[in-house]
């Protein structure tokens, strides 16, 4: 795997969590009412979602683990292989699921549960962040 990639994948990462830290406001009311603060914090969440699955793929094909068929199902690879506990398999593709409807049914977001998201669950990210550093370092 190319290292400077995983790195560059990493720092992306880094980023989003940190926009979505520093923009999201301390209570969901101010969230459903500021759509530049709700397009701050989805953008910065779908990527964060797209870089993990990014980074749990190319580690899946060094692993030799056969490929999954879903965006989600990649974080269960990951876990039966042992590389991620199933706790955060499970919270991994609950932010999938996220990124679904973010992307494709924008109308519908629920804007306290994307606020609770950016203000109780950045860590699943952070913790897979650290998995894959420590993958290769």
């Amino acid at each position: 795997m190319d290292r400077e990639l995983i790195e560059q994948k990493l720092e992306s990462l880094r980023r989003c969590l940190q926009r979505i830290e520093e923009k999201c406001p301390s209570d969901p009311d101010s969230l459903k009412r500021d759509p530049d603060l709700q397009d701050i914090v989805t953008l910065n969440l779908t990527r964060a979602v797209q870089l993990c699955v990014d980074l749990g793929a190319h580690l899946i094909v060094d692993l030799n683990v056969p490929p999954p068929d879903t965006m989600g199902q990649t974080f269960d690879a990951l876990s039966l292989a042992g590389v991620v506990p199933e706790k955060l398999a499970v919270q991994l593709k609950k932010a999938v699921g996220f990124r679904n409807i973010a992307v494709h049914n924008y109308e519908e977001i629920d804007w306290t549960i994307v606020h609770r998201i950016a203000r109780h669950h950045l860590s699943a990210f952070a913790e897979f962040a650290k998995i894959i550093s420590a993958r290769f370092a």
